[in-house]
């Protein structure tokens, strides 16, 4: 009864983040679920059917799949990479570098789609500069090249961030110790480095593919509807012009958080199997 009384005051604390989670975040999940299953004639799984048969939103989903998958790896690829020399940078360097990754993993939407269009667009200084300089011919910002590139833009701030950390706890000592028993650079990341950094590794792409899947403002403003998205879809669903199917953008939404659902149950799997996990 004494413990409840003195955990009463951080509970009540709790409180407000509660309501709005619940308000914000469980209800409206809610209310997806309830739809999607909603037909006109009662209840049924018609709108699952419709999406299974349909090519076009089976194209939609393959596109959002594949453009995330790969942003998600390219930008955990560079994020390593510019953790691990931040991590081994001292000084105002460091400092300077992280606040501006801070800064840049909230430069996305629709300022993002137009610092693209300005640098890489059909007449963007970048692309008109590569062309006269004969490396490239030509270049398609609106094509799945350049959503890919995009993408991974703003992946990669966010991807420093969860990673940082992580590879800046790495010691030092154990590299040297790896070194004075006669263990190479390679050998010493495959056998020390990556697999004490694999939770961290599975646990930022998996954050990366959820980011990338519910991209919804920077690939609106870039390419507007013309490329067949599942975020693209719901919206049209959702405040189409002519046709308005908030069931059936509902099914959508409910495969697209079951989609992220499964990407999370499979990084969950792949560390249970992680010896250097189960050990702990």
């Amino acid at each position: 009864m004494k413990g409840l009384r003195s955990a009463s005051p951080a509970l009540l604390w709790l409180l407000p983040f509660v309501v709005v989670f619940t308000a914000f975040q469980l209800a409206p999940l809610a209310w997806v679920a309830i739809s999607a299953f909603r037909v006109d004639e009662g209840w049924g799984l018609g709108h699952f059917h419709e999406i299974a048969v349909s090519p076009f939103f089976r194209q939609a989903i393959g596109r959002s799949l594949e453009i995330s998958l790969v942003s998600s790896l390219l930008g955990l690829a560079i994020a390593g990479l510019t953790c691990h020399s931040l991590a081994h940078t001292r000084g105002p360097l460091r400092r300077w570098m992280v606040a501006f990754t801070n800064m840049t993993s909230n430069f996305a939407g629709v300022p993002l789609a137009f610092a693209f269009i300005i640098l890489m667009g059909a007449n963007g200084v970048l692309t008109l500069a590569l062309q006269r300089l004969g490396i490239i011919e030509d270049f398609n910002l609106y094509s799945k090249a350049g959503l890919i590139i995009i993408y991974t833009w703003f992946q990669i701030p966010l991807g420093v961030l969860l990673l940082f950390p992580a590879l800046a706890g790495l010691r030092t000592e154990w590299q040297e110790a790896a070194s004075l028993l006669g263990a190479g650079r390679l050998a010493y990341w495959r056998h020390i480095g990556l697999p004490v950094l694999w939770p961290a590794l599975l646990g930022t792409l998996t954050i990366l593919i959820a980011n990338a899947m519910g991209a919804y403002a920077t690939v609106y403003a870039l390419v507007n509807t013309s490329y067949n998205l599942m975020t693209i879809r719901i919206a049209n669903l959702v405040s189409g012009d002519l046709f308005l199917q908030p069931n059936l953008a509902s099914a959508l939404a409910l495969i697209l958080v079951l989609l992220l659902a499964m990407v999370t149950l499979i990084q969950q799997w792949l560390l249970r199997r992680s010896y250097h996990v189960a050990e702990r």
